[in-house]
């Protein structure tokens, strides 16, 4: 019973995102990945059969953004460690997705971060959903490790991650 209302609440929920005017539907996109043509494309697919086709073709599209692209989206999220400004929907996801940062983690973290920024160019990003703060900064260390434009490919699927991750709340 429990997995036939779940289903209901699925159909629901696509037919809902198939029928929202295309505005109102990109400012809801453009919460989950801050990339006009991706969310202009998203909405472009519509009808979707269900949430998961939904789930892949954004996939498809965050894996084809540009590197331009990559570094615009990035502008939108804050560091990692850092509290997230304003609050609207994009800063309250922000705070719950970096949750298990805590302030012993703060000064390692922004510290790391300035490292990561200086050999980079941009700020480090990682889906942090129900990832410690001592879980990031290994991962940050880590990535210390990559060329530039192995890290760009990995920033790519971070966004990837945290977009469908935004996604699903998109369609709740």
């Amino acid at each position: 019973m429990h997995l036939a209302v779940a289903k209901v609440g699925w159909v629901e929920r696509i037919t809902q995102v198939n029928s929202l005017p295309a505005g109102e539907l990109a400012a809801r996109l453009r919460r989950c990945l801050a990339v006009p043509r991706w969310a202009d494309e998203l909405i472009g697919g519509r009808p979707y059969p269900d949430v998961e086709a939904l789930c892949r073709r954004a996939d498809e599209l965050t894996a084809g953004l540009s590197d331009a692209e990559v570094l615009a989206a990035l502008a939108d999220h804050p560091r990692i460690g850092d509290r997230p400004a304003g609050s609207g929907p994009t800063a309250s996801w922000s705070a719950a997705e970096q949750s298990g940062v805590d302030d012993d983690d703060v000064d390692p973290l922004r510290a790391a971060n300035i490292e990561y920024e200086h050999q980079f160019g941009h700020i480090y990003l990682v889906c942090a959903t129900g990832m410690s703060g001592q879980d990031m900064l290994a991962d940050l260390r880590r990535r210390l490790t990559n060329s530039p434009n192995a890290e760009l490919a990995v920033v790519r699927r971070e966004l990837a991650r945290i977009a469908r991750t935004r996604l699903a709340r998109v369609v709740e």
